[in-house]
Parts: structure tokens; sequence; C-alpha cells
């Protein structure tokens, strides 16, 4: 038989077992991975949508006036400019984010 003093032993044993668990618990990975990605993805297709915006105005102007390419050109370099810009911005926000996450994460611990 277990006396007092061996229950009194395993519960304290089972109670820094389950702190110990709960503080190395491993954050999921994954998540953040997708995130990441997603955040990748979405500046590639503003960057993209710029391009094929500048394309299709330019193509369709120079279409219109009988100019071409020089509009296309035109507008395919306006909407690269326009799409960088877009990315930038999307940058800025994202980093904003990330630091009022951080800033609030530290004023918890």
């Amino acid at each position: 038989m277990i006396d007092a003093h061996e229950k009194e032993r395993l519960k304290q044993l089972e109670e820094r077992i389950e702190k110990a668990k709960g503080t190395q618990a491993p954050k999921p990975h994954m998540e953040e991975h997708y995130s990441q990605a997603n955040l990748a993805w979405r500046m590639v297709i503003e960057l993209v949508s710029g391009l094929g915006l500048g394309f299709a105005i330019g193509y369709g102007l120079d279409g219109l006036f009988g100019t071409k390419p020089w509009l296309m050109v035109l507008f395919i370099l306006l909407g690269f400019a326009a799409g960088v810009n877009v990315m930038l911005r999307t940058a800025r926000e994202i980093q904003m984010k990330d630091a009022a996450e951080t800033s609030a994460r530290d004023e918890r611990d």
C-alpha cells in the first residue's frame, strides 16, 4: 500500500509534469508558415495585377489610337510602379500589425 506521504509526492510530481508540459508546448508552426505564404502570395498577386491592368489599358488605348506599342509599354511601366507601391503599402501594414502584436505580447509578459 501507498502511504499518505507517497501519495503527496506523486501528486506533486504529477503537478510538476503538467506544469512542464504547459511551458514546453510547441507553438503551431504550420499556421505561421501558411500565414507567411498567404502574405507572400498576396504581394505577388498585387504586383501581377498591376502589370496586367497596365498591359490591358495600354493595349486597349494602342488599338484605339493606333500607337502600338508605345502606350502599352508606358502603361505596363505605370502598372509595375503601381504594383510595387501597393506591395510596399502592404508590407508596411504587415510590419505595423506585427509590431502591435509584439508589443501587446510583451505587455502581457
